[in-house]
């Protein structure tokens, strides 16, 4: 009985957060950010007031994991063209503009942080190798010397 109410619970709390909040972020990558940006590196917890506030925090933690592997998956089973597009949007969307941000993005290897804890070794590989694969186009794209030029 309890697994069944901490089901429901957990399915609440997803219900919210998708429809309220990711909701309004547009692109897989936006949120997958957003989602990272919850999690505390120091601990793995993620941390949300609004949800905080309605939720007790196991249905949290479960809910917005579950949200954060989802959402990552999805990215990964997109075509490369696909991924790169919608990066490319999420990055142009962040402070300093997408020049900034591949530069950090490539220099720190900054998407490493978007990873969910659980995903696979494999996953997790394939995730950085696009993100190094699509960075390298896009900084690219902003170089003033282009081969062949």
């Amino acid at each position: 009985m309890r697994t069944l109410t901490q089901f429901q619970q957990n399915r609440k709390v997803i219900q919210d957060f998708t429809l309220t909040t990711l909701a309004g972020i547009p692109g897989q990558f936006a949120r997958l950010t957003y989602l990272a940006s919850l999690r505390d590196l120091s601990s793995g917890r993620y941390e949300h007031a609004g949800l905080a506030a309605l939720y007790p925090d196991a249905s949290i933690q479960q809910a917005l994991q579950l949200c954060h592997e989802q959402i990552f998956e999805r990215i990964l089973e997109e075509p490369l063209a696909v991924q790169e597009e919608d990066l490319r949007a999420c990055l142009a969307a962040m402070e300093g503009g997408m020049s900034v941000a591949v530069s950090h993005w490539r220099r720190n290897e900054a998407y490493r942080v978007l990873v969910p804890e659980q995903a696979p070794d494999y996953l997790k590989d394939l995730f950085c190798s696009n993100l190094r694969t699509i960075l390298e186009i896009l900084d690219e794209e902003r170089s003033p010397a282009r081969s062949g030029a």
